[in-house]
């Protein structure tokens, strides 16, 4: 009999990660001691700063496997992604002023983080053609849909290198190469694939790459950017004028605490993430095949091999998503559903692989993280398994559908 965890269990790793207290104890002396300006080139308090800097930097670039010279260090993902996107599109528009043609064709996809829709579809607005992919119901894009998407006048393809809900992982690399030669600059949004699984931006041909401190059990509010130097050097239009820090790509006092707390959890995660993707994974199997062996009417989405080895979306026919989530409150998790001011919307990502609204309703999110036990994940899918049946003893169609009836051929009276 296994003995029950801690209680509240955390399985929301994709949405923060909590910091390693190596990382912190790295950070410490640069609140105190060490606090100087980085910008202040004429005395010891700005170069011990200034050193913390560097060493930050020199860690991400191992990570990323680039020159120290290309990471830009921003305000965490999404500020990456919105420099990356809409520097690029600035800086390599189509001279179409007044001629009524587009500024330049970008490619994205339609279950991308907002961070990355949203800035595609301010430029939609300011000029910009944009094509968002449509992927089947695997939730994977491939370099053949991006293949047959590209235009003579196609200026930038962002794609995410692994899917934050369901955890597919794209065709990067293929699509990498399909970009390097047509001429075309190639964003990804890998923030939940950097320190998860092995990045290497100059063999999958990336030439913008944008990640987050806080997905890799570093601080929050502290990001990197890989800007490609050469072959090609690609170019930005930054978005915020000032002192010219990060060679000009990001002006503003550095983050020193934050920095020095990012390149501490690219060291760890470099030397450990080989050995955390296979405990996870097996964690996460267990956990899947624990609570699809024992419940019917429950599917896992997206693709089943191609994804990362910590998230895992997994849908309850006949269940409704938040009675779900409030039956296990001491289980920190997402769920499909996101409440949005009177109206509860199915997650965009999920009903854009196609998954119909009563699923998307009913689907939950759990990610593993580097302290998960095998306790909590037992303790987990039994407590969801528990859920799931008590909820559905409620349901008058749950009971039709073990009668055989085809619901969806149900002809029901309206009021």
């Amino acid at each position: 009999m296994s003995t029950t965890p801690r209680l509240p269990i955390y399985l929301d790793h994709a949405a923060t990660t909590p910091c390693d207290p190596r990382v912190v104890e790295a950070m410490l002396p640069y609140f105190t001691t060490k606090f100087g300006n980085p910008g202040s080139r004429n005395h010891q308090f700005g170069w011990d700063a200034e050193a913390g800097v560097e060493t930050a930097r020199a860690q991400v670039a191992s990570l990323l496997n680039c020159d120290e010279k290309e990471v830009i260090f921003t305000g965490g993902a999404t500020e990456g992604n919105n420099l990356a996107i809409r520097g690029a599109a600035l800086m390599y528009e189509k001279n179409a002023a007044g001629s009524g043609l587009s500024r330049g064709h970008i490619i994205t996809c339609n279950i991308e983080h907002k961070a990355v829709l949203d800035p595609c579809k301010r430029l939609q607005k300011e000029g910009f053609e944009v094509i968002f992919l449509e992927p089947p119901r695997d939730g994977i894009v491939t370099v053949d849909m991006v293949k047959a998407a590209m235009r003579e006048d196609t200026i930038l393809v962002t794609i995410m290198w692994a899917n934050n809900e369901i955890g597919t992982i794209n065709e990067i690399k293929k699509i990498g190469e399909l970009c390097k030669s047509r001429d075309v600059i190639f964003h990804t949004d890998a923030t939940q694939w950097v320190g998860k699984m092995p990045t290497d931006v100059y063999g999958d041909n990336i030439d913008l790459l944008s990640f987050s401190g806080h997905k890799i059990y570093g601080p929050k509010g502290v990001g990197g950017l890989f800007v490609r130097r050469k072959k090609p050097r690609v170019r930005l239009t930054p978005l915020v004028d000032g002192g010219g820090q990060e060679r000009g790509f990001r002006s503003g006092t550095l983050n020193v605490t934050g920095i020095v707390g990012l390149g501490k959890a690219c060291e760890i995660a470099q030397q450990e993430m080989a050995a955390d993707a296979v405990r996870l994974s097996r964690m996460r199997k267990r956990l899947e095949d624990t609570i699809t062996s024992r419940l019917d009417t429950c599917a896992i989405n997206g693709h089943r091999e191609q994804r990362l080895p910590h998230i895992t979306n997994i849908s309850f026919g006949f269940v409704e998503g938040e009675s779900l989530m409030m039956a296990i409150k001491e289980i920190a998790c997402s769920s499909g559903s996101a409440c949005t001011s009177a109206s509860l919307e199915p997650s965009y990502v999920l009903k854009g692989i196609g998954v119909g609204d009563d699923l998307a309703h009913s689907s939950l999110r759990l990610s593993l993280g580097r302290w998960t036990t095998e306790e909590e994940i037992d303790y987990t899918a039994e407590k969801i398994i528990a859920a799931v049946n008590k909820l559905r003893a409620l349901s008058p169609l749950y009971d039709m559908h073990k009668e055989g009836i085809d619901l969806s051929k149900v002809e029901w009276a309206h009021h």
